[in-house]
């Protein structure tokens, strides 16, 4: 069975929190283990490149940003880890992402971050998976999007959480065939 690895960036905890919860899921619904979701600041590349698949979560900050050191963050996060896959190969290796977002206080940059973790994965040689339909969601524009739908799975915590487990159910369900061959 592929061991699937979840790994998240985060500033308050929010992506955190969202993180566990699929790993739970993981668990109770598929019968897969996973790693305990490890903050990508405290990861390393072999620990990313040990699993089969990915799992990765990340907020957006400020002005559609990646969480890390430009953006106020104590501690390193995707900003810091991106630099360290630089002639990494993921050839194949299938990635779903999960980014959170508030559409009404940035409605301009809603999920830019998972469009951002998103190409920088691609450009790596990674499978990208999970694409998620625009519908239900109210912003302007978003880094996260290509034709109707985003590049990941779209949380708004702050404005509409109780969606978020009706949709990571279905997102879940979408990207299990993908993750488990």
């Amino acid at each position: 069975m592929a061991r699937i690895g979840i790994f998240f960036g985060t500033e308050t905890g929010r992506t955190r929190l969202v993180a566990k919860q699929i790993g739970r899921k993981l668990a109770a619904q598929w019968g897969v283990e996973t790693n305990a979701p490890l903050n990508i600041g405290r990861a390393t590349v072999d620990q990313l490149l040990a699993c089969d698949a990915l799992i990765v979560g990340t907020p957006t900050l400020g002005d559609g940003e990646l969480p890390g050191a430009s953006v106020g963050l104590d501690q390193p996060s995707w900003e810091e880890f991106l630099p360290g896959l630089e002639g990494i190969d993921l050839a194949g290796k299938p990635v779903a992402i999960f980014g959170l977002g508030d559409q009404v206080k940035y409605p301009d940059e809603f999920v830019d971050a998972i469009g951002l973790l998103h190409d920088a994965l691609l450009l790596r040689g990674a499978r990208l998976v999970g694409r998620w339909p625009v519908a239900g969601y109210a912003f302007n524009a978003s880094k996260a999007v290509e034709d109707g739908h985003f590049l990941g799975l779209a949380l708004d915590q702050v404005n509409q959480p109780l969606l978020t487990e009706a949709r990571l159910d279905q997102w879940l369900a979408q990207i299990r065939p993908e993750l488990l061959p």
